[in-house]
């Protein structure tokens, strides 16, 4: 029984980093920087690089934030090995996979694509260029394309401050990978917390 949940959490994990990785590499080798297409109203592919934390957050350097995602998934890791162990339910198991997939998935980014890509400015990015990649090791740029811009309006002239400007909602343009760690932890939060408290209280 435990080893059916480890193997559903490994299928899980390589399931995500297939398709993850997969539509990067095609987006970064299709697209120009900034380049879209339109599939409805709503939804655009659309090629942006974030250099920060998910949706495009940054906060702190890039190598400490590279090193802390290496750190993060070691733990995730670690974590989803004793959960798994100690025969958890497989849905919080699914939860915990899903959230380490779309950790690791990032990293591979940041570790690897500045050196094995050229920039994407005005260009195509090239795989494995001959003058080298776009920056060093662990300084790569995550690769994000779904953008949906479910609301594209203008705030009223009587708003303060915003009046007249344009207003969309859902505006961050974010990847698989990023999809991955929301689900996973909005279903930890709303189905699992009890159980998150508690496995997290036996690592004490």
């Amino acid at each position: 029984m435990r080893l059916s949940k480890g193997k559903g959490a490994a299928f899980i994990v390589m399931l995500l980093l297939v398709l993850d990785q997969a539509l990067k590499i095609w987006i970064k080798t299709h697209f120009q920087l900034h380049e879209s297409v339109e599939i409805t109203p709503w939804f655009y592919i659309y090629f942006t690089e974030n250099p920060g934390m998910a949706f495009g957050i940054e906060v702190i350097g890039k190598l400490f934030l590279t090193v802390f995602r290496i750190v993060a998934v070691a733990f995730i890791s670690y974590y989803l090995y004793k959960i798994v162990k100690q025969n958890y339910s497989f849905g919080f198991i699914a939860c915990v996979a899903l959230v380490l997939a779309g950790a690791v998935g990032n990293i591979i980014d940041s570790v690897f694509y500045g050196v094995i890509f050229d920039h994407s400015y005005g260009q195509v990015a090239t795989f494995m260029p001959e003058g080298g990649g776009y920056a060093p090791w662990l300084h790569g740029k995550v690769v994000d394309m779904f953008y949906f811009p479910l609301i594209q309006t203008t705030w009223p002239d009587w708003v303060p401050l915003y009046g007249g400007e344009e207003f969309v909602f859902f505006r961050p343009i974010f990847n698989l990978a990023d999809s991955a760690i929301c689900v996973g932890v909005f279903a930890l939060l709303l189905f699992y917390r009890h159980t998150l408290s508690k496995s997290l209280s036996k690592e004490d």
